[in-house]
């Protein structure tokens, strides 16, 4: 007897793991400089980079804003992340899935 696990089972268990590396994991991440960091920092021209466009926004620096809590404020950050990308993913997924609808229909 095959038991079969449905497709939402697979997406809200993919949905979770996902939220709870964003917003619990994410704390543990190195705090090493990343790749192209390293190499500014290796080839001496680290210290001529700007602000970059979005210093400014809410979720700058892997950050919330307002939160002085580093490990709240990295989490809320991801857990953030994480649905806005998930929203738009899903509204693309809807806006594809009725093109296709509407070209069976010809």
């Amino acid at each position: 007897m095959k038991h079969r696990i449905s497709t939402r089972a697979v997406v809200l268990s993919g949905v979770a793991v996902a939220l709870l590396l964003a917003a619990v994991v994410s704390f543990y991440a190195s705090g090493s400089p990343d790749g192209l960091e390293r190499v500014a920092e290796n080839l001496g021209f680290d210290g001529t980079a700007g602000e970059h466009a979005a210093g400014d926004s809410p979720l700058a620096d892997y950050g919330v804003s307002g939160i002085g809590d580093a490990r709240l404020s990295g989490g809320l950050a991801g857990v953030i992340g994480l649905s806005v990308v998930g929203i738009v993913m899903y509204g693309l997924t809807r806006l594809l899935r009725r093109g296709d609808s509407d070209s069976t229909e010809d």
